[in-house]
């Protein structure tokens, strides 16, 4: 397979190299994790001298003899060497059964540089304080953006590129199949397989058919503004059995995950959050045509999908804007600098043009 440098997310890991922290790599299943942290051995490999390296990838079998805290805390602890810089690298570390007991005690040794991946369904972003005793720092991968898609098939022309880039997302993965009904099996088996199959198994999901219709569901209606009691009555009227409270559970559960991003809304006057109802968005545009279709393609919400992902790859707080019962696609904030954009297919038409235009000024 193809590779590219994602200089983005390996130059915020160099950053940190040396540092205490427990560096953790997260984002959605098959969107570079363990590749990422390739890039990071051999960075170090090549650039820091004296250092010794313990890499444990627990998708290889040669690795099953430490899937116990313990048996993977001496291993590793029996691998130091004395006047060296020690790099820990761990790939799908849930698998090793009390992980956070063999991190935890490897990090108050202060012995270590370590740096884990794993399934997002068993490290929570909200659950690492409590996972680990000692100071974590994140790093959010995601799929593919589109310049990291140009940079990939080596396009020179943005418009041409940008029409694929919608079709085909970011799924790196999926890009080795030539025949796009191959893609999209690809791209839907990741989605079925391994980001809903994590979520059923730590939450021991029980009604399958309702986690099923809900994704259904959020797919379908990616960027339109959504309540959950909404989808209650909605699964009401198609007689199915669905409390508001557990719709609510899942759609937080499919988040925790990666899976879709909820983007709430901010009332900019006011300057307070609005309850009523949010918008979703896929980690990856793809998943809806995999899981959908192509039937109804709806390029417009899938470009605002696109902008409200990418907006979050670059590290901004993102917030649907309300200012006199009008909406702003996006208000985009990061420390001292506030962004507002809106998102159209089509603003060639002069009506169209000034009633996107209008929210904004």
């Amino acid at each position: 397979m193809k590779l590219i440098t994602r200089e983005h997310y390996l130059n915020k890991l160099i950053n940190v190299i040396g540092t205490p922290d427990i560096k953790i790599i997260t984002g959605v299943r098959r969107s570079g994790k363990s590749k990422l942290l390739e890039a990071l051995k051999e960075y170090i490999r090549q650039n820091v001298p004296d250092h010794n390296m313990i890499h444990i990838n627990f998708n290889l079998p040669e690795f099953d003899h430490l899937l116990e805290y313990r048996p993977l805390y001496d291993y590793i602890n029996s691998h130091y060497v004395t006047n060296k810089k020690n790099f820990v690298l761990i790939d799908e570390v849930q698998m090793c059964n009390g992980f956070e007991r063999a991190i935890n005690g490897l990090h108050a040794s202060e012995k270590f540089d370590i740096y884990i991946t794993g399934s997002n369904a068993f490290l929570l972003s909200s659950d690492l304080a409590t996972l680990f005793t000692g100071r974590t720092f994140e790093i959010k991968v995601f799929p593919f953006s589109f310049s990291e898609y140009m940079q990939y098939f080596e396009y020179d022309d943005k418009y041409t590129a940008i029409d694929k880039y919608m079709l085909e997302g970011g799924m790196a993965g999926s890009y080795l199949y030539e025949d796009k009904e191959a893609k999209y099996d690809y791209i839907a088996d990741v989605f079925d397989t391994l980001i809903v199959r994590d979520i059923r198994k730590k939450y021991k999901i029980r009604n399958v058919q309702l986690m099923d219709r809900l994704v259904d569901f959020l797919m379908d209606n990616i960027s339109n503004l959504t309540s959950i009691r909404n989808i209650a009555d909605t699964f009401g009227h198609l007689k199915e059995k669905a409390k508001h409270v557990t719709i609510g559970l899942y759609s937080q559960y499919l988040c925790n995950d990666f899976a879709f991003y909820k983007v709430r809304r901010y009332d900019i006057r006011g300057k307070k959050y609005l309850s009523s109802s949010d918008k979703y968005y896929l980690s990856d545009h793809a998943f809806r045509y995999a899981k959908l279709g192509t039937k109804n393609m709806d390029h417009g919400r899938i470009l605002e999908n696109v902008v409200a992902i990418e907006l979050l790859r670059r590290g901004y707080e993102v917030y649907v804007g309300v200012l006199y019962k009008k909406e702003i696609d996006f208000v985009a904030i990061k420390r001292n600098e506030k962004i507002y954009i809106q998102v159209s297919l089509d603003i060639s038409d002069d009506k169209t043009f000034k009633r996107e235009i209008s929210t904004l000024l």
